[in-house]
């Protein structure tokens, strides 16, 4: 799963790394521990609000980690969707309309993951790689029932982070790992216009497993109120 993860980029590296054109909302500080429920920065590409049938443009914008489906009762499940199997996202109910039409991606430094120890208790590796990762997400807009139309919190925006087997090199620490999107393959998984679940299917099956290298951190990271560099930095075991 991913369940942390590391983002100390700021709005102009996203803006430059992924050709946005168009920025919603202000930019969030970088943070090194970022955890559920936490507000992020997200690339993903729909119609202009001021002209729903006109072209997809590009945009950075900040959803909530842990989606909430558009039939939700309220936004409380959110916190347990904070991953999607990829195998399972065009089936699954709480994901397919996502998978279909609302897919995005979220960059990352890297992504902690905990490994059981023999002992006892768990030591978190900081997984990266040699520069800005792209994770592989989906996101939602749920309507709050209680505001009108007009009201400019009537949508919550959310998303979920794509997840797959981990490859053998990683899988002694956790044996699931985010998807992540190769530079090549960001404008055909943002593309709205992809819509059948075939050829999702066949986008994901088609992203590669990526070169990434675990690093044991401190277990300072377990606490989500702790954040700044020193958490990637190595830690000897």
């Amino acid at each position: 799963m991913c369940g942390r993860y590391a983002n100390a980029r700021r709005d102009a590296d996203l803006i430059d790394a992924f050709d946005v054109t168009d920025v919603v909302g202000e930019d969030l500080p970088p943070s090194w521990n970022v955890a559920p429920t936490d507000d992020v920065r997200t690339v993903l590409e729909r119609a202009p609000r001021e002209d729903p049938e006109g072209e997809p443009r590009r945009q950075l914008r900040t959803v909530r980690w842990g989606l909430v489906p558009s039939w939700a009762k309220d936004p409380r499940g959110g916190a347990r969707l904070i991953n999607a199997r990829s195998e399972s996202v065009t089936d699954k109910p709480a994901f397919k309309k996502a998978a279909a039409r609302r897919r995005c991606v979220v960059a990352a430094d890297g992504y902690y993951e905990w490994e059981k120890l023999p002992g006892g208790g768990k030591q978190p590796y900081f997984l990266h790689g040699d520069g800005m990762l792209a994770f592989a997400g989906l996101y939602e807009l749920w309507p709050d029932p209680d505001l009108p139309d007009d009201h400019p919190d009537k949508w919550l925006w959310t998303m979920t982070i794509m997840t797959t087997t981990a490859a053998d090199a990683l899988g002694h620490i956790h044996d699931r790992s985010p998807v992540i999107v190769p530079p090549d393959m960001v404008s055909d998984w943002l593309d709205p216009a992809t819509t059948e679940p075939g050829d999702v299917r066949e986008m994901i099956e088609a992203m590669p497993s990526p070169a990434l290298s675990p690093r044991p951190v401190s277990r300072a990271v377990g606490n989500v109120q702790n954040d700044g560099p020193h958490l990637v930095e190595p830690v000897e075991l």
